[in-house]
């Protein structure tokens, strides 16, 4: 009984990469299409990588954006309502070059912010070392002459 239920899971699990091949095969078909898909593909970013496009991404849901691309190019939408539909779908977080308006600007603005932040903690501990080693005072000779003596002393041990 096990046998089989494996048998019949293997089964299904083939069918499922094996649509996915029909589908990339058909959309590879045209290619006028396939450019299309590929131009859209490299603007919207992979919401589960999130540092790479839905072109170079091989997680599900990269491969679902593409499909769902790919039934929006066959349905006749132009590249500007097939952004603008993945957009309204999941936000501007989608566009792997997102537009600069007030909800986005932490993301175009929040790597210089953390930048100049950082310089000025260094520059503020810089300064704070130097005073605090500007306060400290030289030896004076009879504690230089104290150094020595145990230094010496140390040396014999």
């Amino acid at each position: 009984m096990k046998r089989w239920l494996m048998v019949f899971a293997l089964c299904v699990a083939s069918t499922a990469g094996l649509a996915s091949e029909i589908n990339e095969a058909a959309t590879a078909a045209d290619p006028v299409a396939e450019k299309r898909l590929q131009g859209l593909s490299e603007e919207l970013r992979c919401l589960v990588c999130q540092n790479q496009t839905i072109a170079d991404s091989n997680a599900e849901l990269a491969v679902d954006l593409r499909r769902e691309i790919r039934g929006l190019i066959r349905a006749g939408k132009s590249d500007a309502e097939i952004i603008d539909f993945m957009v309204a779908r999941y936000g501007d977080f989608v566009l792997y070059r997102p537009p600069v308006k007030g909800i986005t600007l932490l993301l175009w603005g929040g790597p210089l912010a953390l930048l100049v932040v950082g310089l000025i903690a260094l520059q503020r501990y810089l300064r704070r070392r130097a005073a605090r080693l500007a306060d400290e005072a030289p030896l004076s000779a009879d504690d230089a002459r104290r150094a020595d003596a145990l230094l010496k002393e140390s040396d014999d041990k």
